[in-house]
Protein backbone atom coordinates (compact mmCIF):
# COMPACT_ATOMS: atom_id res chain seq x y z
CA UNK A 1 0.00 0.00 0.00
CA UNK A 2 1.58 3.44 -1.57
CA UNK A 3 1.22 6.35 1.94
CA UNK A 4 -0.12 9.49 0.35
CA UNK A 5 0.04 13.11 2.09
CA UNK A 6 -3.19 12.31 3.84
CA UNK A 7 -2.02 9.02 5.27
CA UNK A 8 -0.04 8.71 8.52
CA UNK A 9 3.02 7.31 8.81
CA UNK A 10 4.67 5.84 11.76
CA UNK A 11 7.66 8.01 12.76
CA UNK A 12 9.62 5.03 13.97
CA UNK A 13 9.28 2.96 10.66
CA UNK A 14 12.71 2.28 9.00
CA UNK A 15 11.80 4.11 5.45
CA UNK A 16 11.33 7.36 7.29
CA UNK A 17 14.25 6.77 10.01
CA UNK A 18 16.77 6.90 7.04
CA UNK A 19 19.37 9.69 7.29
CA UNK A 20 20.27 11.04 4.29
CA UNK A 21 23.65 10.06 2.70
CA UNK A 22 26.41 11.95 3.91
CA UNK A 23 28.02 13.49 0.51
CA UNK A 24 31.67 12.69 2.17
CA UNK A 25 30.66 8.97 2.55
CA UNK A 26 31.80 9.16 6.29
CA UNK A 27 29.69 10.14 9.47
CA UNK A 28 30.30 12.59 11.54
CA UNK A 29 30.27 12.60 15.44
CA UNK A 30 27.43 14.94 16.98
CA UNK A 31 29.82 17.23 19.08
CA UNK A 32 27.77 18.75 22.07
CA UNK A 33 29.25 22.08 22.78
CA UNK A 34 29.05 22.38 27.01
CA UNK A 35 29.17 26.02 26.94
CA UNK A 36 26.15 26.55 24.34
CA UNK A 37 24.46 24.17 25.99
CA UNK A 38 24.31 25.99 29.26
CA UNK A 39 24.10 29.01 27.52
CA UNK A 40 20.28 27.37 26.42
CA UNK A 41 19.73 26.90 29.69
CA UNK A 42 20.01 30.25 31.06
CA UNK A 43 18.30 31.78 27.88
CA UNK A 44 15.44 29.58 28.65
CA UNK A 45 15.45 30.32 32.30
CA UNK A 46 16.06 34.11 31.75
CA UNK A 47 12.70 34.05 29.08
CA UNK A 48 11.00 32.58 31.75
CA UNK A 49 12.10 35.22 34.61
CA UNK A 50 11.47 37.91 32.11
CA UNK A 51 8.10 36.78 31.17
CA UNK A 52 7.29 36.49 34.75
CA UNK A 53 8.34 39.56 35.79
CA UNK A 54 6.83 41.72 33.05
CA UNK A 55 3.44 39.88 34.25
CA UNK A 56 3.68 41.07 37.92
CA UNK A 57 4.01 44.34 36.55
CA UNK A 58 0.87 44.11 34.44
CA UNK A 59 -0.62 42.99 38.11
CA UNK A 60 0.93 46.01 39.50
CA UNK A 61 -0.62 48.56 36.78
CA UNK A 62 -4.10 46.60 36.59
CA UNK A 63 -4.67 46.58 40.24
CA UNK A 64 -3.65 50.00 40.13
CA UNK A 65 -6.51 51.28 38.10
CA UNK A 66 -8.69 48.82 40.05
CA UNK A 67 -7.67 50.71 43.06
CA UNK A 68 -8.39 54.18 41.65
CA UNK A 69 -11.74 53.47 40.16
CA UNK A 70 -12.71 51.75 43.52
CA UNK A 71 -10.71 53.03 46.43
CA UNK A 72 -7.39 52.27 47.64
CA UNK A 73 -7.72 49.60 50.39
CA UNK A 74 -4.47 48.27 52.29
CA UNK A 75 -4.70 45.25 50.30
CA UNK A 76 -4.62 46.36 47.26
CA UNK A 77 -1.68 48.57 48.08
CA UNK A 78 -0.32 45.59 49.27
CA UNK A 79 -0.57 43.74 45.93
CA UNK A 80 0.68 46.33 44.09
CA UNK A 81 3.77 47.00 45.95
CA UNK A 82 4.50 43.52 46.04
CA UNK A 83 4.02 42.96 42.49
CA UNK A 84 6.37 46.08 41.66
CA UNK A 85 9.36 44.24 43.89
CA UNK A 86 9.24 41.31 43.20
CA UNK A 87 8.75 42.03 39.33
CA UNK A 88 11.77 44.58 39.66
CA UNK A 89 13.96 41.82 41.36
CA UNK A 90 12.99 39.39 38.39
CA UNK A 91 13.59 41.92 35.54
CA UNK A 92 16.77 43.41 36.44
CA UNK A 93 19.13 40.52 36.24
CA UNK A 94 16.87 38.91 33.06
CA UNK A 95 17.85 42.18 31.35
CA UNK A 96 21.29 42.10 32.13
CA UNK A 97 21.78 38.34 31.04
CA UNK A 98 19.35 38.22 28.19
CA UNK A 99 22.08 40.79 26.56
CA UNK A 100 24.98 38.73 27.40
CA UNK A 101 23.69 36.06 26.26
CA UNK A 102 22.89 37.67 23.01
CA UNK A 103 26.33 39.24 22.94
CA UNK A 104 27.71 35.67 23.70
CA UNK A 105 26.10 34.14 20.51
CA UNK A 106 27.22 37.28 18.45
CA UNK A 107 30.58 36.92 19.78
CA UNK A 108 30.60 32.95 18.79
CA UNK A 109 29.40 33.67 15.09
CA UNK A 110 31.48 36.86 14.66
CA UNK A 111 34.48 34.26 15.67
CA UNK A 112 32.96 31.38 13.77
CA UNK A 113 32.61 28.75 16.29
Amino acid sequence: MTADCMTPTDPTSASDAAAPADPTGTSAPVVVDSVRARRAAVAKWNTIATRVGYALYLVAVVMFFIAIATDFTQGKVTVITTSMIIGSFLLAPAIVVGYAVKAAEKDDVARGL
